[in-house]
């Protein structure tokens, strides 16, 4: 058995550092964790320990073209050059006729490799084609954290033991980061950290908490206000700390002083102990990590309450004392990596959350989608779908797995999973880098983002040098200031190096301070101290929350565990009302779309909250996402899945369980 290291390329906040076994006839037989990674520790999760099994179900084997009507399978085979010049023929036609605005590219983080993901932009970069925002997933929390702080990037989670109290935040790290999680867990277990949990449903983490608060959807900041404003009452705030590294603090001041914890508790639905004793333990366990979740930012307001939450440790002396995500730290050149240095076209950007939209109305007559799985994962899908089946748009799939989306391509090309390639990916979180090496060969006849990137680029006549850069020579300068203890040559070699990272007390605001009372916030339409954002709702609907469950990375894994499950939990009171019974199957529905799912009834949601596992397939055949609209946040232009709104009914047409008396 031959052993290779390398790295999980998948879109998750541990980017885990991995063995994988090959026989001797080069057969992928394990994928287990790196016990050297200081993050990874020998674990992996249940994703990652299926890759074997996975790297070889549900391939696409070889290129393809649609021989019937969409959607479908109903695909011929072809060769290679066949599918490239097929591919370039429709993208010039494009481009001659109607110019790079109407080309549209699909790309988002199926796969986070700097080769997959940033060097393959160089060939749209270059003709300056449309591309998104990448809104879907963390962009508002981002544009709010950059309001006061410049950039994002917060605590490496490597560091979580030297912390006192961990507080999750919107975050159920026990099944989305669980390497995270265990570094918390042996915070608490070594070092005695405690450990909190925000959150509106009674999650994985939460039940493994010491301290679990559970506020109204979109209404975190109010919470965070109320602590804030106790914190200050209190005197348990740093001011000297204030004094040298915050601005705008009077005006903060005057803003947490209409907040107190009767208040925050009228708005959040928080008990006032609860808020009193997670104040107290900010004041007393010192330092504190605030540990900021994706999904606390999918609601109208979440870019306010990823904000108000990220400030509690300014005010008690803390340089960037929270992590939402760290990317925005490290210093690898990702403009001169996806050409955007190398050309003056700016292509035109649309929002990624109303991409249905746009489809729909035939804004583009060429679609090429990589990395992504959007007939699943974009909102609106009932009208994303009706857009796809257009008769006036070719669209190119380029992936490793039949995914839903292969039934709207015009043509697919089969790509290499991040077993079958040579890369290197930046981690979400933590700080180590190394080598991603082939495991084994390109199964059947697999291609790499770059080389088909490429080919393209040839056959289209795109005369740039720098498209046909070698990617290893590409790289190398992109990570020419990247690492802290070594050099690229270094890597390659095999070692695993520290990424450089940006100082906690550096600040690239206007000020150059943290600032908690940014001016800047009304000129990007927000305002300068976040605001609570309660879903509005008729008394007979529900908010639907929807997150990740620990089998799937966003769609992936289908092909192993089956589809994602159709359930949605249902609080009792809410249950004996409707008169559904546990098991049942349900309707959600509203004005866009329905899913049929099977009823959880459990405490674990308050009154007038559904959870649901996100992107699930439903019952009735419809996804998750065809009952959440295209809105995005007030600021940002981030997603606003969690203040989706819902009405709900037992399913005519499916089995119905009998109700006990």
């Amino acid at each position: 058995m031959r052993e290779v290291r390398t790295v999980c390329a998948r879109d998750c906040y541990d980017t885990c550092s991995v063995i994988a076994g090959v026989d001797g006839e080069g057969r992928l037989n394990s994928v287990q964790g790196d016990p050297e990674s200081p993050v990874t520790r020998g674990i992996t999760c249940p994703r990652c320990a299926k890759d074997a099994e996975r790297v070889y179900s549900g391939r696409i084997l070889f290129p393809q073209v649609r021989s019937a009507q969409k959607p479908g399978r109903s695909f011929t085979r072809i060769v290679w050059d066949d599918a490239l010049d097929r591919v370039a023929e429709k993208l010039a036609q494009t481009l001659n006729t109607w110019g790079p605005e109407r080309v549209l590219l699909l790309k988002y983080a199926g796969n986070s490799g700097l080769l997959s993901g940033t060097f393959s932009l160089r060939l749209w970069n270059a003709i300056g084609a449309t591309t998104t925002d990448n809104g879907l997933c963390s962009q508002s929390g981002h544009a709010g954290l950059r309001l006061h702080y410049g950039e994002s990037y917060g605590i490496q989670p490597e560091s979580l033991h030297r912390h006192r109290l961990i507080v999750f935040w919107g975050y159920n790290p026990v099944v989305s980061a669980p390497h995270i999680w265990n570094l918390a867990a042996a915070a608490r277990r070594e070092n005695g950290a405690k450990i909190a949990v925000v959150d509106a449903r009674k999650s994985e983490t939460a039940r493994k908490a010491d301290l679990w608060l559970r506020p109204k959807p979109g209404t975190d900041a109010a919470a965070a206000a109320g602590i804030a404003g106790y914190l200050i009452e209190k005197g348990l705030i740093d001011d000297s700390f204030i004094d040298r590294w915050c601005s705008g603090f009077a005006e903060y001041r005057k803003k947490a002083a209409e907040w107190t914890l009767q208040s925050a508790e009228a708005v959040s639905g928080i008990g006032i102990e609860a808020l009193e004793q997670l104040a107290a333990d900010y004041g007393n366990y010192r330092p504190s990590a605030t540990m900021i979740g994706v999904g606390l930012q999918k609601s109208y307001g979440g870019a306010d309450s990823v904000r108000a939450a990220s400030l509690i440790p300014a005010l008690l002396g803390q340089h960037r004392g929270f992590f939402y995500s760290n990317k925005a730290g490290f210093t690898i050149d990702n403009a001169y990596l996806n050409g955007k240095r190398m050309t003056r076209k700016q292509g035109k950007v649309v929002s990624q959350v109303r991409i249905a939209e746009e489809i729909a109305k035939g804004e583009f007559k060429f679609i090429f989608i990589y990395g992504m799985n959007p007939a699943v994962t974009v909102p609106n899908q009932n009208l994303l779908r009706r857009g796809f089946c257009r008769s006036d748009v070719t669209t190119v799939v380029h992936d490793t797995h039949w995914t839903e989306t292969c039934g709207f391509a015009d043509i697919l090309l089969p790509a290499q999973t991040y077993l079958e390639k040579e890369d290197l990916v930046v981690p979400w979180a933590h700080g180590s880098m190394r080598k991603s090496n082939r495991a084994i060969a390109p199964v059947a006849e697999s291609r790499n983002e770059p080389d088909v990137m490429a080919a393209l680029a040839e056959r289209v006549g795109i005369k740039e040098a720098w498209v046909y850069e070698d990617p290893w020579e590409a790289l190398k300068k992109a990570c020419e200031n990247a690492f802290q203890d070594g050099a690229f040559d270094d890597l390659l070699s095999g070692s695993t190096l520290k990424l450089r990272y940006a100082a906690p007390d550096a600040y690239p605001t206007p000020t150059g301070r943290i600032e908690l009372y940014p001016e800047t916030a009304k000129e990007a339409g927000a305002d300068p101290v976040p605001s609570a954002f309660p879903v509005d709702k008729p008394e007979e609907c529900f908010v639907l929350l929807a997150s990740a469950i620990s089998n799937y990375t966003h769609s992936q894994f289908q092909e192993i565990y089956g589809p994602i499950p159709a359930l949605v939990w249902l609080n009792p009171e809410d249950a004996d009302r409707m008169g559904i019974c546990n098991d049942q199957p349900v309707l959600l529905f509203n004005d866009i779309g329905e899913a049929a799912a099977k009823a959880v009834v459990t405490s674990r949601v308050p009154p007038g909250v559904l959870w649901a596992p996100h992107e699930f397939f439903g019952l009735d055949g419809n996804f998750q996402n065809s009952i959440t609209g295209s809105r995005t946040q007030r600021f940002g232009g981030g997603s606003t899945f969690n203040s989706t709104i819902v009405r709900i009914r037992p399913a005519a047409g499916l089995p119905q369980e009998k109700c006990s008396e």
